[in-house]
């Protein structure tokens, strides 16, 4: 056994904890009921004024600054339209009286509303408003940029009044796609906390052995939940907050909070079996998971730091979103946790017996450092070929396509996409500074000729030097050759100014920022991580091991992400119809939240076996003693944060199905494969090599590194009494 490190000076007769962290969890303790009442009026504040943050959040963020996102502006300062409702007139002759009718009706009515700029119809003499088979019309209503939501409303309701023997009505359009994007946002992120909660509460029972400890986690992660929707309210008003946000950020909250309070019940349980009282056991949580949990939290926070490298909105919108959260959490569980575990600490079961040194996990490392080699080039190819469906991952922005085919707008896309052509969005729009004139002959020239051009719908003139050009292209809209067809039309202006926007331009420059802002993101997160792990170890081969093997479990969950949204792997299951391929910003946020969530993980179990290896274990005991002190926490946080994502996918909205999907499957690989066989199969190879680092560093982390482990003064020796272990039970949880 290596010659432990050097114990601290003995501590105050009183024995208590020196630190912030230990000084916190005091303050907390003895102030817990205004720390209480404070969390309760957050959790208030965020139910009353964070749950309209819904209302406030805006359906598609676009690209920032790129090029289709100023063409979009351009258009939109030249003729500023709100958006359109739309409405299909189907199963009736659109030459029948009646119908004529009662769509002309409609319209005149429509006309007549506030909001309304103009409306288009199949009698009106605009063009392509009527099927082919002439037998399903469009009226399509332009709402004006002033128009507020109860006008819209007004607009649907009276269009789903026409009544014509044998037609129906569907209404939608890019504003009724908004709305119920928004509207069944909200209803999957209640539906995920709704059923995640009681699951989650059910497993931390079997964990803990009793409702007093289980039920903490859950009570810390509604509080965060609700000061994250408070923070993202105040957020939203000063920047666009992207729908597709919150119930990220709400999912991140749940899974961190339970994580977080977790690992805090569980320390206090520890404490109080090894003879603390209550109040030294808050005390000395604070001051050893505490520090977990603050470490954890930084990792998280600097892993989400990437999206701040980027220039789109949906992604500074989440980054800022995300630390917030990250914040929040670790703020309920250093200060909401240990004031509730000095009201209900009695009531909390203290295990009788310390973790043993054998068990299931200290077997599983036996075994894995017997065969290291082989393992370990195991888990790198199963994780690898994982991977591999990522590679010929393609981008798609999913339009209509985020609402499952039995909403209205969805449907009302679809059927213009099929039967009125000449209305559905071209998948290339080039906008052009000039009159129609000098348009039309740019349209001739240089964008008919095109290999990759199919035709040229329209050319309609916006404003007195404005022109929008809708180009058609062959084969996928948004495929290879439609993004070829983007590159070809900026390359070759025609002597004109243009923008190039539409489905296919977002999705390229959407490819241009990750390609040149991705690996800047990446750096910064790599560094940043590099440095804490350091810091945590003062290892420098510890860092880089932990990089790679996160990188690897991570593409293992862009490779299901892949299989499943792109090839329609167990699409019925989760009864979603793919798109094809990914939503394009969704692969750079799984990557931030994973990447943070397994550190998270990491710096659970190095923590331990660092303090082990700090006590005088060699290396390879140490990888034991670790995994068996922690394995059970460990696989027990996974198997929440599994639950937490997997009932966020069930929801309906194909992004959060997304997110759900791939973080769920990051989670369970991390916890397992990589956790309790790569990372004792790495470091048994390594051995002592773990802990090397160059002198230089060795010298500068003894200046200025950070620990998990910190050495508590000794516990009087003092027996606990009936009253306080009436409620004991035989449970022996890992710390």
């Amino acid at each position: 056994m290596r010659k432990p490190l050097p114990a601290a000076s003995p501590s105050p007769a009183d024995h208590r904890v020196s630190g912030r962290l230990a000084a916190l969890g005091r303050a907390c303790y003895r102030h817990r009921r205004w720390v209480l009442a404070f969390w309760a009026l957050i959790l208030a504040a965020g139910v009353l004024i964070g749950g309209r943050v819904f209302e406030s959040s805006v359906a598609g963020g676009g690209t920032g600054g790129s090029e289709a996102a100023r063409g979009t502006a351009v258009v939109q300062a030249a003729d500023p339209v709100k958006g359109t409702v739309t409405a299909v007139v189907d199963g009736a002759p659109v030459s029948d009286r009646a119908v004529r009718t009662a769509v002309t009706t409609a319209a005149d009515d429509l006309a007549h509303l506030p909001g309304v700029s103009s409306v288009a119809d199949a009698y009106s003499g605009a063009p392509g408003m009527a099927s082919a088979d002439g037998r399903a019309s469009l009226v399509a209503v332009r709402m004006a940029d002033s128009s507020t939501p109860a006008q819209i409303e007004a607009v649907t309701e009276r269009l789903e009044k026409i009544d014509a023997a044998g037609a129906h009505v569907t209404v939608g359009g890019d504003l009724v796609l908004e709305q119920e994007v928004k509207d069944q946002t909200e209803k999957d992120t209640r539906f995920g906390e709704i059923v995640t909660l009681p699951l989650t509460l059910i497993v931390m029972v079997l964990v803990f052995g009793g409702l007093a400890a289980a039920g903490l986690p859950g009570i810390g992660a509604i509080a965060s939940v609700g000061g994250a929707l408070l923070a993202m309210f105040g957020f939203s008003r000063i920047m666009d907050i992207d729908t597709s946000v919150l119930p990220i950020a709400t999912v991140l909250g749940l899974g961190l909070s339970i994580d977080y309070a977790l690992l805090m019940v569980n320390r206090f349980r520890e404490e109080r079996g090894l003879g603390a009282t209550i109040a030294q056991a808050v005390e000395r949580t604070a001051a050893t998971a505490g520090r977990t949990v603050a470490f954890s939290g930084l990792t998280v926070a600097v892993a989400l730091s990437g999206l701040f490298v980027f220039t789109s909105p949906v992604f500074r919108a989440v980054g800022v979103a995300g630390v917030s959260v990250v914040v929040i959490a670790m703020a309920a569980a250093l200060t909401l946790v240990p004031a509730l575990l000095g009201f209900v600490g009695r009531r909390i079961k203290t295990p009788t017996e310390p973790v043993p040194d054998e068990g299931f996990f200290s077997r599983t490392v036996r075994r894995v450092q017997k065969r290291a080699m082989p393992v370990m080039l195991l888990c790198v190819a199963l994780l690898t070929a994982a991977g591999a469906p990522f590679l010929g991952a393609e981008p798609r922005s999913s339009g209509a396509d985020v609402l499952p085919k039995s909403f209205a707008s969805r449907q009302v896309a679809d059927t213009v996409a099929q039967r009125f052509p000449d209305q559905a969005p071209a998948p290339v729009t080039v906008v052009v500074a000039s009159n129609q004139k000098a348009a039309q002959a740019y349209a001739d020239d240089v964008v008919a000729k095109l290999p990759g051009v199919s035709g040229v719908r329209a050319v309609t003139p916006v404003g007195d030097d404005l022109t929008t050009v809708d180009v058609m292209v062959k084969g996928d809209p948004q495929g290879d050759r439609a993004r070829k067809v983007v590159d070809e039309l900026r390359a070759d202006r025609g002597g004109l100014t243009t923008y190039v926007t539409g489905d296919a331009a977002s999705v390229v420059d959407f490819q241009h920022e990750v390609s040149t802002r991705g690996p800047w993101a990446l750096g910064l997160v790599a560094v940043g991580t590099l440095v804490l792990l350091f810091l945590m170890t003062g290892s420098a081969v510890m860092p880089v091991k932990a990089l790679l093997m996160n990188l690897l479990s991570l593409g293992a969950s862009l490779g299901a992400l892949t299989l499943v949204f792109q090839h329609g792997w167990f699409s019925g299951l989760l009864g979603f119809t793919p798109a094809g391929g990914l939503e394009p910003f969704v692969p750079v946020l799984v990557f931030a939240f994973a990447f943070g969530l397994s550190m998270d993980y990491e710096v659970f179990l190095l923590s331990r076996i660092k303090e082990l290896y700090d006590q005088g274990h060699d290396s390879t005991r140490s990888v034991q003693l670790g995994l068996q002190r922690s394995g059970r926490i460990i696989t027990s946080a996974g198997l929440l944060m599994v639950i937490v994502f997997a009932g966020f996918a069930a929801g309906q909205m194909l992004m959060v199905k997304q997110m759900g999907i791939a973080l769920a499957v990051a989670v369970a690989v991390d916890a397992t494969l990589v956790r309790c066989l790569l990372v004792p199969a790495a470091m048994s190879l390594a051995g002592e090599f773990n802990w090397w680092a160059p002198a230089p560093l060795r010298k500068l982390h003894r200046r200025i590194g950070l620990s998990e482990h910190v050495d508590l003064p000794p516990l009087a020796a003092r027996p606990v009494l009936p009253a306080q272990r009436a409620d004991a039970g035989r449970v022996v949880v890992g710390s």
